[in-house]
C-alpha cells in the first residue's frame, strides 16, 4: 500500500500528470471572479469563502476520471484485483494519493488566494480548515463515479455529472461552517461536525462503491 501511494503521487506530480492542473484552475477561478463582481471589496470579503469552496469543488473534479484509467489500460488494475489486499482498501489508498496531490494543495493555497478576495485572517483560517476536512469527501465521492465510468471512452463529463449532486451537502456545510466561524463563532461547531461526519461516511461508502463497480468489469 505504501508503494502504491508513492507510485500514484509520483505519477500525479510528474510532467503531464495533472497534479498541479487543479491548482492552476483554482487560481483562474479566484482571479477571474473579482473582475466580474467589480471593485466592491466588502462584497468580495463576504462571498470570498463561498468562491474558494466552489473553486475547490470544481478543481477537485479535474483528474478524477483518470483515477483508474491508466491502470485499466496497462493491465495494472487486473493485478490489483488479484491481490490479497481488499480492493476497497486499494481504492482508499489511491484516493489518499489523489487528495494529497489535489485537495491538500488547494487547502494549503487558501492563505495566498484569500488575499485576492480581501479575506481577513479569521476567514482564511476557517476556509482553510473546512477545505482540509471537506476535500477528502469530494475525492471519495469521485472514486465511485470514476469506477463506474472507467470503461467509457469519454467518461470525464459523466464523472462530473455524477459527483456534483452528491457533493452539494459537502459544499453547503463547508461554506456554512466557514461563515459561522466569521459571523457567529458559537455556531461553527455544528456544521463543522456534520462536515466531518460526511467525510467519514464517504470514506466507507466511496471505496466500497468503487470496488463494487470495478469488480463488475470482470463480469
Amino acid at each position: 500500500m505504501r508503494r502504491l501511494l508513492l507510485r500514484d503521487l509520483a505519477l500525479a506530480f510528474r510532467a503531464g500528470g495533472g497534479g498541479l492542473t487543479g491548482l492552476l484552475f483554482f487560481l483562474a477561478v479566484v482571479a477571474i471572479v473579482p473582475f466580474g463582481i467589480g471593485p466592491d471589496v466588502k462584497l468580495l470579503a463576504r462571498i470570498g469563502p463561498a468562491i474558494l469552496w466552489i473553486g475547490a469543488l470544481l478543481a477537485a473534479l479535474l483528474g478524477l476520471d483518470r483515477l483508474f484509467q491508466a491502470e485499466r489500460e496497462d493491465g495494472t488494475l487486473d493485478l490489483l484485483m488479484m491481490q490479497e489486499t481488499p480492493l476497497s482498501l486499494i481504492v482508499l489508498v489511491k484516493c489518499m494519493a489523489h487528495w494529497v496531490s489535489s485537495g491538500l494543495i488547494l487547502a494549503l493555497s487558501v492563505p495566498v488566494f484569500g488575499l485576492l478576495l480581501n479575506l481577513g485572517p479569521l476567514a482564511i483560517g476557517a476556509t482553510m480548515l473546512t477545505l482540509f476536512v471537506g476535500t477528502p469527501a469530494l475525492t471519495l465521492i469521485g472514486a465511485g463515479a470514476a469506477a463506474v465510468t472507467v470503461a467509457l471512452p469519454r467518461g470525464g463529463l459523466l464523472v462530473s455529472v455524477l459527483v456534483l449532486p452528491l457533493a452539494i451537502p459537502v459544499l453547503i456545510f463547508g461554506v456554512s461552517a466557514t461563515q459561522a466561524a466569521i459571523e457567529a463563532p458559537a455556531a461553527f461547531l455544528t456544521p463543522f461536525l456534520i462536515l466531518i461526519a460526511l467525510n467519514l461516511l464517504f470514506a466507507v461508502l466511496g471505496p466500497l462503491a468503487a470496488a463494487t463497480a470495478l469488480r463488475s468489469l470482470e463480469d
